[in-house]
């Protein structure tokens, strides 16, 4: 072959390639830019806000507050402060006396310590909903807080204390609000429920459950459930130029294990080639440094991403309308912080550790509690195989203590009433926040009423920070005044928008290159 052939054959393959990148680059800029926005208007007139009175602002502080002070603290399913718990039950009669004696409300206490309240629409044909919030709270030792935990109290806009977030702030704004809705003389059309389960924090069996299996007896089918969760994220999503809201469509599944190894005890000053203790610690150290695969995709992550792609900067705006392509990029990055790691893969925790009684003795049992919250696309069954395979010694005795399967995702299309309803509530009360779906990494009450609707929703009406996300179960727990009103404003809001008997309708622009 002649060299004058050779580059005429070489300039064609170059050329060749570079026509195929010009229409990848193409292809790709196609996509992101002509992905429907997260800019929606929608059609009909919305719900009326709540214009606070200046005395109705200082009630929603002080309701909020005084449930702060009620140490409503659950320590494990076996031991909670039940005398909180009670009194916070004779609280809220007392800060909602129209809630408690409304002709339209039923209010049932449930196993003792939980609420039930069943509000009645005037169309009986629409089919109810819920709205869920609990009572109790983790412990919260003074040490670190800048306040006493349970001391509600104010600093520059903020009420601190237990709570504040995580969920009593969500218990009295919506009570606050249907307190509001029932002074203006509000009778809604479509009936609800409202569900305040007492022992969240410890599983929800006592609470909710007994909540879900009271609705049961009734013949009871809800149209959607909206539960704590996700919220409004400002700045914690790098490269969004704006606060955008997270509805989680669906929660991690859960593993709790004993690890326990067994071995003859005996004195220090002879010890054996390897103790129970070294055992353990050895496989606990394996199945730290091989964590659990990245399944980045293969969840509900990936529409997350992709509904917020034209929120991103360039060039991550391109990355993420073309997860097809850039999906190994992404999920690499989002491993790199415990946050972001926690959406791609089944986290591995140890959280206790037991062995020994004596400096001097080599203990003959050794025991490690390891919790794991599953990806959505991973059971319970996988997950403890690869546990299995990654230990690989006989000598570790591997028992369950409870699991549970990741829950059924939620639909989120344009057809579904509660998820539509929501957005439109949030795009309102949020400015405009952009909507997109998410997987909840904690677990809810929502959980337990899968049977009773496939659409459950969790969403916290809050905008957190990035130095907020450690202060839920952390230290100096807090909530603005403002986020407060607007919390309760969501819930005024979602409360009317309910009412329709038909699915919200937007409009979604495109973007043009």
């Amino acid at each position: 072959m002649s060299r004058a052939h050779r580059r005429g054959t070489g300039g064609a393959l170059l050329g060749l390639l570079l026509f195929a990148v010009g229409i990848l680059v193409a292809a790709l800029l196609l996509r992101t830019y002509t992905l429907p926005s997260s800019l929606l208007v929608w059609q009909g007139q919305g719900a009326a806000e709540v214009e606070f009175t200046q005395d109705e602002r200082l009630l929603l502080k002080r309701a909020l507050v005084g449930a702060i002070r009620i140490p409503t603290v659950s320590f494990s399913e076996q031991e909670q402060n039940v005398t909180a718990l009670a009194e916070i039950g004779a609280y809220i009669r007392k800060v909602f006396p129209r809630v408690f004696s409304s002709s339209i409300i039923k209010h049932e206490v449930v196993a003792e310590y939980s609420h039930l309240f069943a509000v009645q629409g005037s169309d009986r044909s629409l089919r109810p909903y819920m709205m869920l919030a609990h009572l109790d709270v983790v412990p919260a030792p003074p040490e670190g807080w800048e306040v006493p935990p349970f001391s509600g109290e104010e600093r520059d806009g903020y009420i601190y204390g237990r709570g504040a977030l995580d969920d009593k702030s969500c218990v009295i704004g919506v009570l606050q609000a249907l307190e509001l809705l029932l002074i203006r003389d509000y009778k809604p059309k479509r009936s609800f429920y409202i569900g305040l389960g007492h022992d969240e924090e410890v599983s929800g069996h006592e609470g909710a459950m007994k909540i879900v299996e009271k609705l049961q007896s009734r013949g009871v089918k809800l149209l959607f459930v909206v539960d704590e969760g996700l919220a409004v994220l400002d700045g914690v999503m790098q490269g969004v130029k704006r606060p955008v809201a997270l509805i989680g469509t669906t929660e991690k599944g859960s593993i709790t294990l004993n690890l326990t190894v067994n071995q003859p005890p005996g004195h220090s000053s002879m010890p054996p080639a390897e103790t129970s203790i070294g055992i353990l610690a050895a496989a606990v150290s394996r199945l730290e440094r091989n964590p659990m695969p990245n399944m980045f995709g293969e969840g509900p992550e990936a529409p997350m991403f992709e509904q917020l792609a034209s929120e991103f900067a360039f060039p991550l705006n391109v990355m993420m309308a073309n997860l097809w392509l850039f999906s190994p990029i992404i999920s690499r990055v989002l491993e790199q912080t415990p946050s972001s790691n926690a959406i791609v893969r089944t986290t591995t925790a140890v959280t206790i550790f037991n062995s020994g009684i004596k400096s001097n003795v080599i203990p003959p049992m050794a025991r490690a509690t390891i919790n794991f919250r599953l990806h959505p696309a991973q059971t319970v069954a996988e997950a403890l195989d690869i546990v299995r395979n990654t230990i690989n010694d006989e000598r570790v005795e591997i028992s369950v203590l409870n699991s549970f399967d990741p829950l059924p995702i939620s639909p989120y299309d344009e057809s579904n009433f509660g998820y539509q309803t929501l957005q439109r509530t949030i795009h309102s009360v949020f400015s405009g926040a952009p909507v997109a779906p998410g997987v909840c990494i904690g677990n809810t009450d929502s959980r337990h009423f899968v049977n009773l609707t496939d659409s459950i929703y969790r969403f916290s009406p809050f905008t957190l920070k990035s130095v907020d996300l450690s202060r839920i179960h952390g230290l100096n727990e807090r909530i603005s005044l403002a986020g407060l009103e607007q919390l309760t404003q969501f819930y005024f809001q979602l409360i009317q928008n309910a009412d329709s008997d038909k699915v919200p309708v937007a409009h979604r622009a495109t973007h043009e290159l």
